[in-house]
Parts: C-alpha cells; sequence; structure tokens
C-alpha cells in the first residue's frame, strides 16, 4: 500500500457515482487514478467527479490541466461556470500547444496552489488531466537537455518525476491539518496497461479504475472495469464490513 499520513478514522469521500463509491471508494487524503486509451470518457468522467463533488465538497478544488487540448479547458470553464461551482475552483492550465517546459511545471504549480491551502488547515480536491502528459513533457525536456534515454525511451528520472509529483500529495501530518486527496487522469498509449509511463504511476495510486473499450462498445457507462480495476481502500476496517460484503458480491 502506498505510504501516507492518515487520519486514525479515515474519512469517505462520495463520489455519486455507484461504481466507484462501492468498489473504488475514495479516501480523504488518498490518490486515485482513471486509466484509459483514448475516447474512453476519461475527461468526461473527470468532470462528472467535479461536479458531483465540489458541490458537496467544503473545502476548495484545484484543476490542473497538464497537455491537454484548448478546447477542453475551455468546456470545462463553462461547465463550472453554468453549474456555480466556478468560484470553488481553481484552475491552471499548461496546455499541449505550449513548450514542454510550461506543461511539467504546471502539475507542480498545481500541486504548491493545493499545499497553500491545505496549509490553512483546509481540505483539497486535486484533480489532474492528464498526468502521462506530465511525464511526456519529462521525456521532452529531458531529449531537449541531452539527456540518454531508458531502454523504453523515456527519460531516465521517469521515476523519480512521478514520485516528487505524488509525495507531495497527502495529509497533514498534524492532527486537525488539511488534506490533499487527487483524481487523476492517466492516458494509456496504445491500450497498453504495461507502457513505462503507466506502471511508474501505480505505485502512487490507491485505487486504480481501469476504462474499457469493450464496456464501451456495450453501452456501458462510466466504462470502468472492475477486474482490471484495484482499491486498496477496500477494506473493512476503512468502508466497514457491510459495504466489504456488498462489494465483493457484486464481483
Amino acid at each position: 500500500m502506498p505510504s501516507r499520513a492518515r487520519r486514525d478514522r479515515p474519512e469517505l469521500l462520495e463520489t455519486g457515482i455507484k461504481i466507484i463509491d462501492l468498489l473504488f471508494p475514495m479516501v480523504k487524503g488518498s490518490k486515485n487514478g482513471i486509466l484509459g486509451g483514448a475516447a474512453l470518457g476519461k475527461s468526461i468522467l473527470t468532470l462528472e467527479l467535479i461536479h458531483n463533488m465540489v458541490k458537496e465538497h467544503h473545502g476548495a478544488c484545484v484543476f490542473i490541466g497538464a497537455g491537454e487540448r484548448i478546447r477542453e479547458g475551455n468546456e470545462l470553464f463553462h461547465e463550472l461556470s453554468h453549474h456555480e461551482v466556478l468560484e470553488k475552483v481553481q484552475l491552471v492550465f499548461g496546455q499541449m500547444n505550449e513548450p514542454p517546459g510550461a506543461r511539467f511545471c504546471v502539475a507542480m504549480t498545481g500541486v504548491t496552489m493545493a499545499e497553500a491551502i491545505q496549509r490553512e488547515n483546509k481540505d483539497v480536491l486535486l484533480f489532474v488531466d492528464n498526468v502521462f502528459r506530465f511525464l511526456q513533457a519529462g521525456a521532452e525536456i529531458s531529449t531537449l537537455l541531452g539527456r540518454v534515454p531508458s531502454e523504453t525511451g523515456y527519460q531516465p528520472t521517469l521515476a523519480s518525476e512521478a514520485a516528487e509529483f505524488h509525495e507531495r500529495i497527502r495529509s497533514s501530518q498534524e492532527g486537525g491539518g488539511g488534506s490533499i486527496t487527487s483524481l487523476e487522469a492517466v492516458y494509456v498509449p496504445a491500450d497498453d496497461l504495461t507502457d513505462p509511463a503507466v506502471v511508474a504511476l501505480y505505485g502512487f495510486l490507491e485505487s486504480i479504475m481501469v476504462l474499457s473499450r469493450e464496456r464501451i462498445q456495450l453501452g456501458l457507462y462510466p466504462a470502468v472495469d472492475p477486474l482490471a480495476s484495484s482499491s486498496s481502500n477496500l477494506d473493512p476496517d476503512i468502508v466497514g464490513p457491510h459495504h466489504f460484503e456488498m462489494a465483493q458480491e457484486s464481483l
């Protein structure tokens, strides 16, 4: 299980999406990932979770748009404004038309903003779309610096860059302090879950929700494949024995 500072009694965050709340519960201060290839609904699911959770959340929210399309940022802004939750969300973008340095640094900028809010003893929801693009920008920077790539073509600092980002997403070590809970969209190149950039993230995520192309073809939304996905938070000591038993029966 990824290391993190937890309160004695982990507090569950309700997303309003049944398959997530039942099988992949989100705990305050945890890191959660939505993994999938192109056109599987990662951004739409992330937007739905923002809409559902921000209205009920009494802390603050930060959205990091790393390496995504300008159109998606524009749609997000207008959706949040339409649903009257824009004032509760801080947006920071490093879009795909920008240099790799901007796309790389935007992730760290967003975490710094979340940490500043956390220091005020507030709970923060941190949404990231897309973590893969952040790591991809790191690979481009590595190439520009003339570093020798790894065997798979990624930067030699891939693991340390993923670690530097995720180790800052945590609950406060001090009692009663704030927490940062992340929900991260992860693009999976060619639907390959063994891609080194995707594998580098596994060790940091407590809930991994894998979107399936087969479930999309069956018209099942959100297209989360419960057998390919996993969650270390689905534990009777965290969710309670009744919740745990119901989840086991559904599988």
